[in-house]
């Protein structure tokens, strides 16, 4: 029976496999909106019953790519920060930002679902979370390291508002009560703009205004970096 069961699950991993790569090829194609379950079941062969036994609507369907798609880029910018871990702060927080920006220049049809407009009638369940926040935690780590490492100073900037700074207080308390409030208020501006950036390169907005856009956007990353003060050198 266990030969059996293990054949199974075997089979059912690919065929799962198979129903999402079909998927995201009608991503490319057609864009998220027009996702049909039956259109993919006519691509492999299968009746429409038997695929809703994977996936029992088209919502279902696409929380699955869409997890797929923040686990992927999560994962690219969980390597590049285990690769840079002796490296500056600074380059640390590139290295991390550069990896999330290639893979969704790799990946442009599955950055625009997670990035992109919302789908239409679409309403992204909760077990997205986690995998939504990878990329934002390893920044965070980057700069949790280096407050730890007496490397980070004070985020430049005007004193923060008073809702900005309830807001902060709720986000510090969840992610990094150790950092200090207005540098938690700063990684979310930051986050942001990183993934304007990005998003400005993989939509078209670069077009014919920025060439070197690899260069352009290890720049501005850095550049991003001083925003949150981690730009302070060790004290002598």
């Amino acid at each position: 029976m266990s030969v059996i069961r293990g054949a199974r699950e075997r089979a059912r991993v690919e065929v799962t496999a198979a129903i999402k790569d079909e998927a995201r090829r009608q991503l490319a194609a057609e864009g998220a909106a027009r996702l049909s379950l039956r259109a993919v079941a006519r691509e492999l062969g299968m009746v429409s019953s038997a695929l809703y036994r994977y996936f029992p609507s088209r919502d279902d369907l696409l929380t699955a790519l869409i997890i797929d798609a923040y686990d992927a880029i999560g994962a690219t910018a969980e390597a590049a920060l285990a690769t840079a871990a002796e490296a500056d702060p600074v380059d640390r927080w590139t290295a991390v930002c550069r990896a999330a920006r290639d893979w969704a220049v790799l990946h442009p049809h599955e950055y625009a679902l997670i990035y992109g407009s919302p789908v239409p009638g679409y309403s992204a369940p909760a077990d997205t979370v986690g995998p939504a926040s990878r990329v934002a935690l390893a920044l965070v780590a980057v700069v949790r390291d280096a407050y730890r490492a007496g490397r980070l100073g004070d985020p430049p900037g005007r004193p923060l508002a008073a809702p900005v700074r309830t807001d902060a207080a709720h986000l510090a308390a969840e992610l990094a009560p150790e950092l200090p409030i207005p540098v938690i208020a700063a990684l979310v501006a930051v986050w942001a703009q990183v993934f304007g950036l990005v998003s400005f390169e993989v939509f078209g907005q670069f077009n014919q205004v920025v060439e070197a856009r690899g260069p352009f956007f290890d720049q501005a990353a850095a550049a991003l970096a001083g925003q949150v003060g981690l730009d302070v050198l060790p004290a002598e």
